[in-house]
C-alpha cells in the first residue's frame, strides 16, 4: 500500500503540489487525470522518490520512505517519450533491470519472453530500438517496466505519442496486464476518455490539488464540485446559470425545464447547471426533453460525429451529436437535453444534485 499523507511541494516559492492525501492499494490501477500543469508528473515524482516533499509523508507498506531516493526504491517509470537503450537489442532492453538485479539466465529468459508476448514484441527481440516503430519502442519500455517486478509502476502519459489504433489496442490490454502483476499502477493522462476506458480509480487534479479520488465511474457521474466535473469533461462541460422556483428551473437565456426527481427537493435559489456535450441532441420533432433554440457559430465533422458550437443568449455551448450534420453559421437550430442528466451545483461550485445513475 502506498500512502501520501498531506504531501506538499514548493519550488522557489511556487506551489507545485498542495496538501495531497491518497491511499493506493496493491494490485490497483490508479489514474491521475488533469490538464497540462495540473501536477500529475510532480505527484508521480514524489511517489517515486525523484523529488522530496516540502511537507507531509510518503509511506510504502507502513514504512516511511519520504525522501528515500528512487535508486533505493523498487519503482518503474514509463514516460511518453520513447526511452530505451539505443545500442541494445529489444531483448536486452527488456532484460536490463533483471540483469542489474542479478537474476539467473533462466529467470531472465522466462520473464522476457512473457513480457514480449504480452506486448506483441516477440518477432522483434533481435532488433535495436532505432529499427522499431514508435509504438514498438514504447511497448519495449512498457515490457522493461513489467519484468522489473516493481512494487510501484508509474506511467506518465505513456500512449500520448502513439498512433490512434495502437493507443486503442494498448488501452484495452493494459488493464489486463496490470491485473496480473499485483503492483500498484499509477497512470497519468490528460484525457477523460482514456480514464474511463482504463477504469480503476481516478484522482482528478487541478493546480496541484487533488479535487476528488474514487472509483472512476463514480467520479465521472457524481463529481463533488464544478472543477472536478470540468476536469472530467471533454469536450468542455456546458455550464449555465439557473434559478429554481418551485419545481421549475429557468435560465436568463430562456431555457426552462421541470426539475427531475433528483433535483425536486432542492430549495429555491440560484444554481449552476452542467450539461455534457453528448447529452445534447438536435431536436427532430419527437423529442421528450427540454428544448431550446441555439444559433450556430461553427460545426466540425469528425468521422461519424459532429461538434456543434452554438450560442444560447450570452452562453456559448458545444453539442456532440451522432452522424454528419451540416449547418450554416448563424442558422438557428433547436437543441434538447434530459433534465435528469443535468449536474447541479450551488453558486460556489459545490455539487448539490447528481444526474440519474444510468446517464453516462
Amino acid at each position: 500500500m502506498l500512502e501520501l499523507q498531506n504531501v506538499s511541494r514548493s519550488v522557489g516559492g511556487e506551489k507545485h503540489i498542495i496538501d495531497v492525501s491518497l491511499t493506493l492499494d496493491r494490485g490497483s490501477l490508479n489514474v491521475l487525470l488533469g490538464p497540462t500543469l495540473a501536477g500529475k508528473t510532480s505527484l508521480m515524482r514524489l511517489m517515486a522518490g525523484l523529488d522530496a516533499p516540502t511537507s507531509g509523508r510518503v509511506v510504502m507498506d507502513g514504512k516511511d520512505v519520504t525522501g528515500v531516493p528512487v535508486r533505493k526504491r523498487n519503482v518503474a517509470m514509463v514516460y511518453q517519450q520513447f526511452i530505451n537503450y539505443p545500442t541494445l537489442t529489444v531483448y536486452e532492453n527488456i532484460a536490463s533491470p533483471m540483469r542489474i538485479a542479478g537474476k539467473s539466465a533462466a529467470e531472465i529468459e522466462a520473464a522476457v519472453q512473457k513480457a514480449a508476448a504480452l506486448m506483441k514484441l516477440t518477432p522483434f527481440l533481435d532488433r535495436t530500438p532505432l529499427n522499431l516503430s514508435g509504438g514498438q519502442q514504447q511497448r519495449t519500455a512498457l515490457a522493461r517496466a513489467l519484468v522489473k517486478n516493481a512494487e510501484l509502476v508509474l506511467l506518465d502519459e505513456p500512449l500520448a505519442n502513439l498512433d490512434y489504433k495502437l493507443r486503442e489496442e494498448l488501452r484495452e490490454e493494459l488493464p489486463k496486464i496490470f491485473a496480473e502483476t499485483g503492483a500498484i499502477f499509477v497512470y497519468a493522462t490528460t484525457e477523460p476518455h482514456e480514464a474511463l476506458l482504463l477504469g480503476g480509480r481516478t484522482a482528478t487534479l487541478s493546480k496541484g490539488r487533488v479535487t476528488q479520488f474514487g472509483e472512476t465511474p463514480d467520479v465521472y457521474r457524481q463529481p463533488h464540485d464544478l472543477l472536478t466535473a470540468r476536469t472530467f469533461s471533454d469536450p468542455p462541460l456546458n455550464v449555465m446559470a439557473f434559478t429554481k422556483s418551485g419545481s421549475r428551473f429557468t435560465s436568463p437565456n430562456g431555457v426552462v425545464f421541470e426539475a427531475a426527481p433528483s433535483q425536486a427537493a432542492l430549495p429555491d435559489g440560484r444554481y449552476l447547471g452542467g450539461i455534457r456535450p453528448h447529452h445534447l441532441t438536435v431536436e427532430t420533432g419527437d423529442t421528450t426533453g427540454t428544448v431550446f433554440p441555439a444559433a450556430i457559430s461553427l460545426t466540425e465533422v469528425t468521422g461519424s460525429e459532429t461538434y456543434i458550437h452554438a450560442e444560447v443568449g450570452e452562453d456559448r455551448i458545444i453539442a456532440l451529436v451522432h452522424g454528419v450534420r451540416r449547418h450554416e453559421t448563424g442558422e438557428t437550430i433547436r437543441l434538447s437535453f434530459d433534465p435528469a442528466s443535468l449536474l447541479v451545483f450551488d453558486e460556489a461550485g459545490n455539487a448539490v444534485a447528481a444526474p440519474a445513475r444510468q446517464a453516462a
